[in-house]
């Protein structure tokens, strides 16, 4: 079969111009995940393999679509890219599965809509939050994107990302794949208008600016309400086309079910609200469906072209930039952190004994070894944090006790297996405030290792993204780069393999 004929590059392909044309009002389609579980397609299949396995139940959801009066189709290609598709086996099939994925909706979309290619987070922590280095999170996009664009895509879309470093490397990556296919990167936000590392929709707006994507917005996770809110922060904030696919509305729990409760008709109202805002580009994310979408175009269809209700004087201030990166406040010296970082900063020997933490709540005994090991003249005690995923007194809690009534630094081993990204943060500014010191970070032993192996662990981050997470409070700044005010003084320590090939490394 002769290879499809490439739609003309910009500038020659009117549909592309119309949708960077900043006047012009565009509606994407809606959500793919929803109509296919709605379909009987469950979630513990890889609905990307659909393009390969069940190509006509993907046609169907972009006939859909295309029926309710979307311009531009999302393939069916979220989550297709190596690291997710890994987890399926199917990892050989990356190039395959994109494809077929953009393959697929070009049949539907024909010479008169447009094909985005989507593609999703790689669902990994990448750095300095991961051990996922930048080139590899890149090199991972780049694969993907490439067999989008070899399946006849006009526009990449980087779609629901939480970490903005994650997003540059997919940007980068579209523009090595071909640098005259317009990337749209849209972002995730919470309830208040903040993405899941602290960055203000303001902020967001500038860094996605200076990235250089061709149009910038939000997508999931919220309701359109509170996508309005963060457009009209991010509208005086950039001079990029900007866009707006909400899901319809927050998810509520029906009978164990997940349930998507915005109407068509309530979806419609707010597209119209989100274009005047200043998006001009409009569709739907999780829980929508081509109903949804119909109301939407219906919706936008009275508006008019013109700018966003930017007030000049805002607009004379706007600065297509990224902001340089705050780099908080110098660190306190190692020295002036603890007894333990000044020995360790003047070069001497240092000793300490680990104490582990008791299975119940009487804590006298270790306070009395504590003690012994005091006057014996140790420089400090180890405390571990459910060592071999036992479940013990807090190491927190007990590294209080010890340096409040014995009087003996601690080291305290905290581990990434038990708390979330925010509980984490909030245990060590709670830490820093009552004096604790002496950090051990580490990615913790696995809940299976243990006497209950149906815990569930939770990994946000592990060891190096938390050493980065210290090492940033350290200099007054949390994981989103804001100010906390006055730093924490943590003497950091990390684990080292010495059986390592290469130690270095």
């Amino acid at each position: 079969m002769l290879p499809r004929k490439r739609r003309p590059p910009l500038p020659e392909n009117p549909l592309v111009a119309r949708l960077l044309d900043p006047q012009q009002v565009i509606v994407f389609d809606g959500a793919m995940g929803t109509m296919l579980y709605n379909k009987g397609v469950f979630i513990n299949q890889c609905y990307d393999e659909l393009n390969l396995r069940a190509p006509d139940l993907v046609r169907d959801v972009h006939k859909a679509y295309r029926k309710a009066g979307a311009e531009v189709l999302e393939t069916n290609s979220f989550g297709a890219n190596r690291i997710k598709l890994e987890q399926y086996g199917l990892s050989a099939q990356v190039a395959d599965i994109n494809r077929a994925a953009a393959r697929i909706a070009r049949e539907v979309a024909e010479d008169d809509l447009l094909v985005a290619g989507a593609v999703g987070p790689l669902g990994i922590r990448i750095e300095p939050f991961g051990p996922t280095s930048l080139d590899e999170a890149r090199a991972a996009f780049r694969e993907q994107l490439q067999a989008l664009k070899d399946g006849g895509c006009d526009v990449f879309i980087l779609e629901t990302f939480a970490d903005l470093h994650e997003i540059e490397q997919g940007i980068l990556a579209a523009r090595e794949v071909d640098p005259n296919i317009p990337v749209i990167a849209q972002m995730t936000i919470g309830a208040d208008c903040h993405t899941p590392y602290g960055l203000s929709a303001e902020d967001l707006a500038q860094s996605l600016d200076a990235f250089g994507a061709d149009v910038i917005g939000l997508n999931c996770s919220v309701g359109p309400q509170i996508i309005l809110d963060a457009i009209e922060k991010m509208a005086p904030k950039t001079r990029r086309k900007l866009s707006a696919q909400p899901n319809a509305g927050m998810p509520r729990d029906v009978s164990g079910r997940s349930m998507y409760m915005a109407s068509p008709e309530y979806m419609g109202t707010y597209a119209h609200h989100l274009v005047q805002a200043g998006a001009k580009i409009v569709g739907g994310c999780c829980g929508t469906t081509p109903e949804h979408i119909a109301a939407m175009v219906e919706g936008v269809r009275p508006l008019s072209p013109r700018q966003p209700r930017v007030p000049m004087k805002e607009r004379r201030h706007i600065h297509p930039d990224l902001p340089p990166e705050n780099p908080g406040v110098q660190p306190v010296p190692l020295a002036e952190r603890s007894k333990w970082g000044r020995k360790i900063a003047q070069g001497e020997f240092v000793t300490s004994v680990e104490i582990v933490p008791p299975r119940g709540v009487d804590a006298s005994k270790m306070l009395r070894d504590t003690a012994a090991l005091r006057d014996a003249g140790v420089d400090a005690v180890n405390v571990p944090d459910g060592p071999r995923a036992q479940s013990r007194m807090g190491a927190l809690l007990c590294s209080i006790l010890i340096e409040q009534q014995i009087g003996i630094e601690t080291v305290i081993h905290y581990c990434c297996r038990d708390r979330n990204l925010l509980g984490m943060l909030s245990d060590l500014l709670g830490a820093s405030a009552v004096g604790l010191r002496n950090m051990l970070l580490i990615t913790g032993d696995p809940p299976k290792m243990g006497p209950y192996p149906n815990a569930t662990a939770v990994f946000d981050i592990d060891a190096i993204g938390l050493t980065n997470l210290v090492s940033n409070l350290n200099r007054g700044l949390d994981p989103g780069g804001n100010p906390i005010g006055q730093p924490t003084r943590f003497t950091i320590g990390v684990g080292v393999n010495p059986a390592a090939i290469d130690p270095a490394q």
